[in-house]
């Protein structure tokens, strides 16, 4: 029998450091989303049955998978669809992701929206923001996500229910801070004129980056391999 320990081990470590960052910045501890590409299916149902809630997957096929292996098992944490998502990918995960992180075009939004009021249900969504401003990935621009908000307001079956950013690839952890500050301006902005469903959810931070992002006011983290490196006190690429 494989020894998952490390499993345990991990996850109580890295709730334990968003808990302490949070507290010494004085915010509310951010929900913890562990996403779970690096991690075999044997790993994933040791982290849920460790006691995680949240799990993130990138790939629209393998949240479908892996949410019925783990259903399977009689688990059944909440499942976010957190990559890019493509067009003809959202009939498979409209009805299994409890949020999507990526919502970055109408024409997307047009899908998402068929496809939930197909099932007379809401999808919930969070708009990704291109912090960096960088032409060669998604998000919408720092400029527009007002406008991109407020044009979502014609969708009565998509319920927004926050912004997301993953901000430029940076050297140290510090340079990405004024893209996660620009990011929580425009999110407190929008909920000050126009709000979100229910509280607002602000999803910045990944391994790398988490406790910028919990100062910067982040109230969902995303964080992978960190949990999966079997070697204690090894966090070398996670």
């Amino acid at each position: 029998m494989n020894d998952f320990s490390y499993i345990e081990r991990n996850l109580a470590e890295v709730r334990a450091d968003i808990a302490r960052i949070a507290a010494a910045c004085g915010r509310e501890i951010p929900t913890l989303v562990c996403v779970t590409k690096s991690g075999s299916d044997e790993e994933l149902l040791a982290l849920v049955r460790a006691g995680a809630t949240d799990v993130g997957e990138n790939r629209p096929q393998e949240l479908t998978r892996r949410g019925a292996l783990l259903g399977d098992c009689g688990l059944h944490p909440t499942l976010h669809e957190i990559g890019n998502l493509q067009r003809n990918k959202v009939k498979y995960i409209i009805e299994k992701a409890s949020l999507i992180h990526s919502l970055d075009s109408l024409p997307l939004a047009e899908e998402i929206e068929r496809q939930a009021a197909m099932r007379d249900m809401k999808a919930r969504v969070l708009i990704e923001v291109n912090s960096g401003g960088e032409d060669a990935k998604g998000g919408v621009m720092p400029e527009a996500v007002e406008e991109f908000y407020l044009a979502l307001e014609s969708f009565p079956h998509i319920e927004v229910c926050g912004l997301m950013t993953m901000g430029p690839v940076c050297e140290s952890e510090e340079e990405i801070r004024p893209y996660f500050a620009l990011t929580k301006k425009i999110f407190d902005d929008i909920k000050a004129r126009h709000g979100f469903v229910g509280d607002g959810i602000l999803s910045m931070g990944m391994s790398d980056s988490y406790r910028v992002a919990i100062e910067e006011g982040s109230t969902l983290v995303r964080i992978g391999r960190r949990l999966f490196t079997k070697e204690q006190g090894d966090t070398k690429n996670v």
